[in-house]
């Protein structure tokens, strides 16, 4: 049905599921971006819906477990809404099974992979080329995406499959989005791609956009998320470290420390890089909070090379990290390894990763205990605000609670001065406003 029909018969009502990472997301944004200009409308009850869109994740099995579970969900409607549309977006769309998925959700209208968004409704561009996005994330806070796919080809991974290879936007048509963003009240953006620090084509790269970025007016800040070691460079380094309004933590899954490790990963990187990185930036932007993510079991690792990353782990002291227990995902190289290792112990060792650091974090927050620290408020409750420290994304790590004294008022986006009054189990944080 094209955008012209749609405006002329009965507006359509969109229930929208998004699963998976802030990269979907942006799809899911986009999508309901497209329905909205084309006259519909959206909603929260999927009882009253036209259109039931699912946007999927499928990176890993339990993220293909949950958009199973989903599309199940969907199909039930489906069979209440015979007349309706189910359609099922994403990345799942085009995993090596999506022919089992389809023969088994045949209530599903239709399938529209990553780069198939056009075959749902068609996708409308601001000037500059710029997509026309609905933010569905906190006011204050939004994605933006500056690249898709990736050419990495690590050997667990399925993205290539699943979202192609690297696509760089142009630094002005991020500058574009970016002042869009900024102009509707964000004050914190958050860029995110496959790959971060991979961006760029024809001379651009991360360190011209970011120049770019800090020439921007307003009262906003930006996070980046989801960068690649190999890929830091000296200019990259020298920009982060001049920027103002940098938020001053990276996010740098590095999965292991272990040379066999990185080499059988295909990760492109050796283990000296990785220390010399991290030193580097330790000494080039002080007091930065570091974020990473390993992975245990995977095919070939040793009790050698899990000492090396718990002994890693420790040095580092990363303020922020994730451990993912190795699955062999079906289409990649790592799934025909030789030397696979038990699931049971690629759990233990994952576990024992996360105990350890649980132990530094406890300790950490301890020591905030009396000190003053500048937080964004993400949401106000009755007595109380909910915000991050820098080290902190939205929807992943800690939290702040803050006891609001009468008659003193903030508002979503605000930066605002606390002291640490104590912590909290699970690692959030308690804290007073400073008068």
């Amino acid at each position: 049905m094209t955008a012209k029909k749609r405006k002329e018969s009965a507006p359509e009502l969109l229930y929208a599921v998004s699963l998976g990472c802030p990269k979907n997301l942006v799809d899911t944004e986009m999508i309901t971006g497209a329905f909205i200009s084309a006259g519909s409308r959206l909603t929260f009850e999927p009882e009253s819906a036209s259109v039931y869109l699912i946007n999927t994740c499928a990176f890993l099995a339990s993220a293909r477990a949950e958009a199973q579970e989903a599309i199940e969900e969907g199909a039930a409607w489906k069979s209440r809404h015979p007349q309706g549309r189910l359609v099922v977006a994403g990345c799942l769309v085009n995993h090596p099974q999506i022919d089992e998925y389809k023969k088994a959700f045949p209530e599903v209208d239709l399938w529209a992979g990553p780069c198939e968004l056009e075959k749902i409704t068609p996708l409308p561009r601001c000037a500059g080329d710029v997509p026309l996005r609905l933010q569905l994330t906190l006011p204050h806070v939004a994605y933006l995406r500056i690249a898709d796919g990736c050419d990495n080809r690590c050997a667990y991974c399925l993205i290539p499959k699943l979202r192609g290879d690297k696509r760089s936007r142009t630094i002005s048509s991020c500058i574009a989005e970016a002042k869009q963003l900024i102009e509707v009240g964000v004050k914190e953006l958050i860029l995110i791609a496959q790959d971060t620090t991979a961006f760029g084509t024809d001379g651009e790269n991360l360190a011209g956009l970011l120049r770019a970025l800090e020439e921007l007016p307003g009262a906003f800040r930006y996070r980046i998320l989801y960068t690649h070691p190999v890929h830091y460079t000296d200019e990259l380094i020298s920009v982060l470290s001049s920027a103002k309004k940098f938020i001053p933590a990276l996010d740098i899954p590095l999965q292991h420390i272990s040379d066999a490790m990185l080499e059988r990963m295909n990760r492109h990187t050796d283990s000296k890089w990785i220390r010399d990185l991290v030193a580097k930036l330790r000494r080039a932007i002080p007091g930065i909070a570091l974020r990473t993510t390993f992975i245990t079991g995977f095919p070939g690792e040793t009790e050698e090379d899990f000492k090396e990353l718990l002994e890693f782990a420790a040095e580092a002291r990363f303020e922020r990290l994730g451990v993912f227990a190795f699955s062999p995902e079906p289409g990649t190289p790592a799934f025909e390894m030789a030397d696979q290792v038990p699931g049971d112990v690629a759990d233990r060792r994952a576990r024992e990763i996360m105990r350890r650091q649980h132990l530094r974090t406890a300790a950490a927050n301890s020591k905030l205990t009396g000190q003053i620290l500048e937080i964004m408020v993400d949401d106000i409750e009755e007595n109380y605000a909910v915000g991050r420290t820098d080290a902190d994304a939205p929807d992943i790590d800690q939290n702040v609670y803050v006891e609001l004294p009468a008659k003193v008022r903030f508002a979503p986006g605000d930066r605002i001065k606390v002291r640490i009054t104590g912590a909290l189990k699970g690692g959030d944080l308690e804290a007073e406003t400073v008068r």
